[in-house]
């Protein structure tokens, strides 16, 4: 009983519940998902040939990318984002059937662009390719269309995206997913660079209705004028 202990701490470290970790990027608690991040490095660096020990690790640091990115701290958004795409582009190889594997690697050469807008030729084909990967593997998954909509939100016009063609990825999210809280929240800040205010509203506040505990949606929300 007594060796079973440390191997089940290990376990409990390897795998955290995907909800103790949108807790945290919710309540934007970045030291909390630095110390997961960290943890699950170690997890995935001794076990390199599991492809759900590089993805957990991948989830982490693009959680942990989002919430440097609502900080304003540029620099360790793109840290955090890059060594998520070193465990993303793992996970790939390792099972290169799985759509989330693909979408999560999107999703995180996508975060890399706002964080270092000039990096966009470097890595808007990986985001793009990606989630386009994702989408054909799975086209029911309201997630891939959320994160195709945040990668052309932040993919400047010139590279092919833009924030109309965002809109109709978060609507099709929404038409999949009614409960997408994520899906309302882009939707609105898409809207809102659309200057469709009182429509941004709206979605922001359906958001908030759907997960009231994420700080980065009532910042959104506080920020958007009235008309």
């Amino acid at each position: 009983m007594i060796l079973l202990i440390p191997i089940l701490a290990l376990a409990a470290v390897a795998q955290p519940p995907a909800a103790d970790l949108e807790e945290s990027r919710d309540k934007q608690d970045r030291a909390s998902l630095e110390r997961v991040a960290h943890e699950l490095a170690e997890a995935a660096g001794k076990d390199p040939k599991n492809a759900a020990a590089q993805y957990r690790l991948a989830r982490a640091e693009s959680y942990l990318s989002e919430v440097a990115l609502e900080l304003k701290d540029k620099d360790a958004a793109k840290d955090a984002a890059e060594a998520g795409i070193r465990a993303a582009e793992k996970a790939v190889a390792l099972r290169p059937n799985e759509a989330e594997y693909h979408r999560m690697l999107g999703t995180l050469c996508g975060q890399v662009i706002p964080a270092h807008v000039l990096l966009a030729l470097k890595y808007g084909h990986c985001a793009r390719a990606s989630i386009e990967r994702a989408v054909s593997l799975d086209p029911k998954s309201a997630q891939a269309f959320v994160s195709r909509g945040v990668g052309n939100y932040y993919l400047p016009p010139a590279f092919g995206g833009g924030p109309e063609l965002a809109l109709r990825d978060f609507d099709k999210a929404i038409e999949m997913d009614p409960r997408s809280a994520e899906a309302y929240l882009w939707r609105g800040i898409a809207l809102r660079k659309l200057h469709r205010n009182a429509e941004a509203r709206q979605a922001i506040a359906k958001s908030l209705e759907l997960n009231p505990r994420r700080v980065w949606a009532r910042q959104q929300l506080e920020k958007t004028p009235e008309k």
